[in-house]
């Protein structure tokens, strides 16, 4: 029982470090799924496979060379030089990452609580750094109460919507895009989530170690990202095209069903977006600490000033600008990961902070 309850806490961390600011708001679904029509779901499968394979994978490699962090596995997948130099790429990404979740924090504010967006940036930056200054322990327990909720309210949406008007668009829904883009957009979600995922993934494969625990919670949590692909996707169709003038897709939907589904979810989605944001800004930090040589609190301010900064685009544009970009940059990093092969384990190392 004690194997499978840390299966389960590693799902949960794999899937809420994907469902970020562009999932749980519905924009990242709209723009690699759901303008696609009816092509959208074998899409939807190729990412799930694509979640399970790679996120298996890539803890299991980071168990196996016991990897301290995510710039140990790129040196083994490219090389020292190479490595390096992807890993300082890397920062960048995750600078713009954060950026795009910070701004979906402030849209959120403006778009569902009726107060201004500059305000919704500083709250949330604000609370990020009290939050971090408490530790990583305290977001990944967060995310263990947070990501199941968050399946709970995403199935009532999905009831919700199969029994109003439109239900059946997910099938029907024409798709009016390029075929060969609608072929590469689910391998460029795939490989942007895995790659950014590695700034979390990897630390938590080396700690828990087991092969048995790693491999089960990256099919639960694979299949749970796929899941909520699925029921964001059919929740989207059915409004569509409507449902594309809001910055916050998936709050426009719960809002049409009622007020207190509606307060819940937009809550949800600020918990989500808040943890995701939280834990990659201080993976990026502790990354720039090994770089230059300055305190961890005044590198944590110097990141939210940055994203502050970025974040004066909104949320939107950064979005449907930045991820196909960090999308494609991240292609050559699958296909080394599917290449590469994983070696034997050594024994499991006492997975600290999981029990």
């Amino acid at each position: 029982m004690r194997r499978w309850g840390l299966s389960l806490q590693v799902a949960f961390t794999f899937i809420g470090t994907v469902v970020g600011a562009g999932f749980a708001t519905g924009r990242e679904v709209l723009q690699f799924f759901t303008r696609f029509g009816n092509w959208a779901g074998p899409m939807i499968l190729v990412s799930t496979a694509l979640f399970v394979w790679l996120g298996a994978k890539m803890m299991l490699m980071a168990a196996s060379m016991r990897a301290r962090s995510y710039e140990d596995l790129n040196r083994h997948l490219f090389g020292p030089k190479a490595g390096a130099w992807i890993s300082h790429l890397m920062l960048l990404v995750l600078l713009g990452v954060n950026a795009v979740m910070l701004a979906g924090a402030g849209s959120l504010f403006s778009e569902h609580l009726n107060l201004n967006y500059q305000s919704g940036l500083l709250i949330t930056m604000t609370a990020c750094f009290i939050l971090l200054r408490k530790g990583m322990s305290a977001i990944l327990a967060i995310n263990t109460l947070v990501v199941p909720v968050m399946i709970v309210f995403t199935a009532v949406l999905v009831i919700e919507t199969l029994r109003g008007p439109g239900a059946d668009r997910w099938m029907t829904m024409p798709m009016e895009l390029s075929p060969w883009a609608a072929i590469l957009s689910p391998f460029l979600y795939g490989a942007f989530n895995l790659s950014m995922s590695q700034a979390v993934l990897v630390p938590l494969g080396s700690r828990i170690g087991d092969p048995v625990v790693l491999r089960r919670g990256a099919w639960i949590g694979g299949i749970g990202i796929g899941g909520m692909l699925l029921a964001g996707h059919l929740a989207l169709s059915s409004r569509m095209p409507g449902v594309e003038q809001f910055e916050i897709p998936m709050g426009g939907i719960a809002r049409e069903i009622g007020p207190w589904i509606h307060w819940i979810f937009v809550f949800l989605i600020f918990m989500e977006i808040f943890t995701t944001l939280v834990a990659d800004i201080y993976g990026l930090s502790l990354q720039l600490q090994e770089r230059v040589k300055i305190p961890l609190n005044a590198l944590v301010v110097l990141v939210l000033l940055l994203c502050f900064m970025a974040g004066q685009f909104g949320f939107g544009p950064l979005l449907t600008t930045l991820y196909p970009i960090f999308g494609m940059l991240s292609l050559g990093w699958v296909m080394l990961m599917g290449r590469d092969r994983v070696r034997p384990a050594p024994p499991p190392a006492p997975p600290e902070g999981f029990s």
